[in-house]
């Protein structure tokens, strides 16, 4: 056995993962502009927020704009298109990219989810 040579992990997806439906969270606005470009508001709430916005002009509501890529993938959240749907949906339009756009729609539905932006659809 060769100390030195690397072990590649495999990252498997549930079938189930491929068809949840995600949408845009309710409690999020955002607004599309000419480009197709989104950019969603969060409103920064809290004790830290609250102390930060007093002490150093900290902004109430950040603005986060997503770029191209993650543009499409928010825009494509209808409450109808599965994981799956959506990754067709890339696929299509950077077709360049089709070796490493199920990693990237993945780990970017992850990042939405964990932020608050996406939720699961309940329909």
């Amino acid at each position: 056995m060769n100390i030195f040579s690397k072990k590649t992990e495999t990252k498997t997806i549930s079938a189930n993962y491929m068809d949840i439906v995600f949408v845009p969270a309710k409690d999020k606005k955002y607004n599309i502009d000419e480009k197709g470009i989104v950019t969603v508001d969060v409103v920064n709430t809290g004790f830290y927020n609250r102390l930060a916005q007093k002490l150093w002009h900290k902004p109430t509501v950040s603005h986060i704009s997503l770029d191209e890529y993650g543009s499409l993938v928010f825009i494509s959240l209808d409450g109808i298109n599965t994981v799956n749907d959506v990754l067709q949906i890339m696929y299509q339009r950077f077709p360049d990219e089709k070796d490493r756009m199920l990693d990237r729609v993945i780990t970017f539905f992850h990042t939405l989810e964990t932020n608050g932006f996406i939720s699961r659809s309940t329909s």
